[in-house]
């Protein structure tokens, strides 16, 4: 077997060509695909010096794909590239490129260098070889991924469908994904969907909503017969809800410059198109009673856990519902007494530094001594999909989808092909796909993704019943070896701290909130769990201070004695003060102690590809 060929320099040209604009005006374009960028040169009707928008990024490029005119004399081919570049006000705006291949004399010639533009393009974009001598074919690129797409329809202001419809849809399918999206419609839905769900067929598990609806999904999968294979599907999440703090990690992961609302999701949304899957730390805990779930964010009591639970009420602003619990929550500041311990990691992680002034958990010591069937569609699985199901619904499709066709309707709106594809003058274009659906291809077996009850399952069926009684309690999942009993003692090697606290903090990314970061040093995959708290005593403007300076990450450096930090493989927290909130990823759970182990890399999530930090692509 040949070794794989060396890595290419960002710079290195791997194609370049000559080509007409479409629609027709004359122009004469040079492009230049390198491993990092396209660029493009106008030479006709007067070369730019300069060329305005002449790199094209390929972190803002969605996708691309091959067009052929309608007119049966023209013998040229053309490729269309989709891309999302910031705009003067910072915003991404959506924008395409058509460029014309006609320096042969017949269509098939012409149609081969489009394809191999196209080909290049997206093997580029996917993080896929190219070969280094060989010819670059349409044959090199694999099937479309298959996603599940879950969608809260009320998530955050009630946008998340109007997103989903209007940005999210398309760009997917510029990138040639193919896709299933189902609405979520009560609580647990996404959980019992997950269930019984045929993981063979799908790809990817990606939620449009908060983390809210990721966490469901996750602890779904956990609680299937089959955990140890269902954990690895891959899942992802596209922020459309209020609270998107594992969205705001993914951006950061991703290279990309803080952002929120509608430009975190087109960030995220890029990330998808791109491909590209990271290791996902996931936390077990085990509450009083002694049910268990999985955490893919943070345990919460306190301060945090009482703003996030007490904001539901403002839940129709958005985001801001949790600035306006910050400040009533400021107002009425509560003290609760608590006991925490935990197993300190082994290795300390990377960053911060000292000179931040971080607190160290030895410094503690000193205070306490260390003690569906298959064909029917239930009414409430609302679906819509480029896959033929089946449903009353028509299918949405897009020119990267198997069998394409030449007229689209993605967000609602009027057809999109005569938008990009058509000009004064010029006749209008159509999808020419790379390459023709095989007799496998998921068009000939329709998928049944759900289903509202245990029904009997033919063989065919894409579908396993899900498990009784899924939501009480685990008997699925890794056994947490490093945690004894609740309440028997703990080994000798764990650190204890007894006292009042604002605020206690468990967290696994390194993003609170969209624009919160809680720990900048984490990783998703660094195999800890980072705890915080705040100790009694702190007064409100330091703790005002220290959330207006986690917007930066900078939190630390304000040098608070009251804010505490450790790294740990397991914690035990254990509430001293009769009443409080407790919730994981966001969500209630019981009020009393409770225990948790990380377990490294148990779970598999799509970030795409890491980026460079300080880029704006």
């Amino acid at each position: 077997m040949a070794p794989p060929p060396p890595p290419l320099a960002a710079s290195t040209p791997l194609l370049h060509g000559e080509f007409g604009s479409y629609p027709a005006r004359g122009s004469r374009f040079a492009l230049t695909l390198t491993v990092q960028a396209l660029h493009i040169q106008r030479l006709l009707p007067k070369p730019e010096a300069r060329p305005r928008d002449g790199l094209v990024p390929l972190a803002v490029i969605s996708g691309c794909c091959t067009l052929r005119s309608h007119s049966p004399s023209d013998t040229a081919a053309y490729f269309c590239i989709y891309t999302y570049p910031r705009g003067r006000r910072g915003g991404r705006r959506r924008a395409t490129r058509t460029f014309q291949a006609d320096g042969a004399a017949t269509y098939e010639e012409n149609r081969a260098e489009a394809q191999r533009w196209v080909t290049a393009l997206v093997c580029l974009l996917r993080g896929l070889p190219l070969p280094g001598d060989g010819e670059i074919t349409p044959e090199l690129l694999p099937r479309p991924p298959r996603l599940l797409l879950l969608v809260n329809p009320f998530g955050g202001r009630g946008l998340a469908w109007q997103w989903c419809e209007n940005h999210v849809l398309p760009m997917i399918s510029e990138a040639g994904l193919s896709f299933n999206l189902i609405q979520t419609e009560r609580q647990n839905h996404a959980r019992e969907l997950v269930q019984g769900l045929s993981l063979s067929e799908w790809d990817g598990i990606v939620t449009l909503s908060g983390d809210g609806l990721l966490y469901e999904v996750l602890n779904g999968l956990l609680d299937r017969p089959d955990w140890e294979k269902a954990v690895k599907m891959p899942v992802g999440i596209l922020p459309c809800g209020s609270g998107n703090a594992l969205a705001g990690a993914v951006n950061k992961h991703g290279g990309f410059a803080q952002a929120l609302g509608l430009d975190l999701l087109l960030n995220c949304s890029l990330l998808l198109c791109r491909g590209g899957s990271h290791p996902l730390d996931l936390l077990s805990v085990t509450l009083a009673s002694g049910s268990r779930c999985f955490s893919f964010l943070s345990v919460a009591w306190g301060f945090v856990s009482d703003v996030d639970i007490h904001s539901e009420r403002f839940r129709a602003l958005g985001s801001a519902r949790f600035t306006l619990g910050t400040m009533l929550g400021l107002a009425t500041l509560h003290i609760y007494r608590g006991r925490l311990s935990y197993l300190p990691a082994t290795v300390d992680p990377a960053s911060p530094a000292p000179a931040h002034g971080l607190p160290r958990a030895k410094s503690e010591l000193t205070l306490v001594p260390a003690v569906a069937p298959p064909v029917a569609h239930s009414p409430l699985h609302r679906s819509v999909s480029d896959l033929p199901l089946p449903l009353p619904q028509s299918a949405l499709l897009s020119p990267g989808s198997p069998e394409p066709l030449p007229v689209l309707s993605l967000n609602g709106g009027g057809p999109e092909l005569p938008v990009d594809w058509g000009g004064a003058g010029a006749a209008p274009l159509s999808p020419d796909p790379l390459l023709p659906s095989p007799p496998s291809s998921p068009k000939t077996a329709p998928l049944s993704p759900v289903t509202e009850h245990p029904p009997e399952m033919p063989a065919s069926s894409g579908l396993l019943p899900p498990t009784p009684g899924a939501q009480e309690t685990f008997t699925n999942g890794p056994r947490d070896h490093l945690l004894p009993p609740l309440g028997t003692p703990l080994p000798p090697d764990w650190v204890t701290l007894e006292g009042d606290f604002v605020l206690f903090l468990a967290i696994s990314p390194s993003h609170l909130g969209a624009d919160l970061v809680m720990a900048p040093h984490a990783r998703f995959d660094d195999g800890l769990v980072h705890l915080f708290w705040v100790r009694a005593g702190i007064s409100r403007a330091m703790l005002l201070r220290i959330f207006l300076a986690m917007e930066r990450g900078t939190h630390f450096s304000l040098g608070c004695s009251h804010l505490g930090y450790a790294p740990a493989r397991a914690f035990r927290l254990e509430p001293l003060s009769p009443r409080g909130v407790i919730t994981v990823d966001g969500e209630l759970v019981e009020y009393g102690p409770l225990q948790a182990q990380m377990h490294p890399g148990l779970g598999t999530l799509l970030t795409g590809p890491p980026g460079c930090a300080g880029q704006r692509p």
